[in-house]
């Protein structure tokens, strides 16, 4: 059975007390007892294995084992993700992380119904961080993808790497597509992405398959398949 995966920025040294949320999560929730082994990662490539040496009822003490700095996937993956109803953008960023993107940028297309402004958005960034934090503990990364403020078009057209943008008109799949070096992968709202936007977007448009796939599930299909391309899997 594999061991349970915690966050925790500071690694450094032998003894490490994991407390605040992630502590009281694992002394209250997990119930963590003396001996117990677990993992430690920083979510920047540390991983640590220990032991639990004491508990409290919201910290657990930890002595290091072993301490290894994974390299960063290469190359890199980052999905567009645009902004979807209800709790579709946070299974979107669950299901990415879980397949190992390395980051999600929140996308406010066009046609969104969904509108980050004010104290909404800010707390919906948040709830896509939270997911993604969660979801790299639950896959056991040591890597967590990082999960920026949201991008206008114009803004996601000029991030580096090879631009891959879904759509259900697409010809060419992806799965034929040339790819070198860093990746960028472009998932729309429910209502599609607009003709001005693919075209100042650019990149090139791509299918996965015969059918169309939900946005919450078209970004780690299409990180899937790019990962078992470049040898990522």
């Amino acid at each position: 059975m594999s061991n349970p995966v915690f966050l925790c920025a500071d690694l450094a040294g032998d003894r490490v007390v994991l407390d605040g949320p992630e502590g009281r999560h694992a002394a209250t929730v997990k119930r963590l007892r003396v001996g117990e082994p677990l993992d430690l990662v920083d979510g920047t490539g540390t991983r640590c294995t220990g032991v639990v040496t004491a508990t409290t009822k919201d910290t657990v003490t930890v002595a290091v084992g072993a301490r290894e700095v994974e390299p960063a996937p290469s190359p890199r993956i980052t999905l567009v993700q645009a902004l979807a109803k209800g709790d579709r953008g946070e299974l979107a960023v669950e299901l990415a992380t879980e397949v190992g993107v390395d980051e999600v940028v929140p996308w406010a297309a066009a046609r969104c119904v969904v509108r980050w402004e004010g104290d909404r958005g800010a707390k919906a960034l948040e709830r896509w961080r939270s997911t993604a934090r969660e979801a790299g503990k639950q896959s056991r990364r040591a890597w967590f993808p990082v999960v920026r403020g949201p991008l206008r078009t114009a803004e996601v057209a000029a991030l580096p790497g090879q631009v891959l943008v879904l759509h259900e008109d697409a010809t060419t799949p992806l799965s034929a597509v040339p790819l070198a070096g860093d990746v960028v992968l472009v998932v729309g709202p429910e209502g599609g992405i607009s003709p001005e936007e693919l075209a100042l977007l650019g990149g090139t448009a791509v299918r996965l398959g015969p059918s169309v796939l939900r946005t919450s599930s078209a970004g780690a299909a299409a990180a899937a398949v790019v990962s078992a391309r470049t040898g990522r899997w």
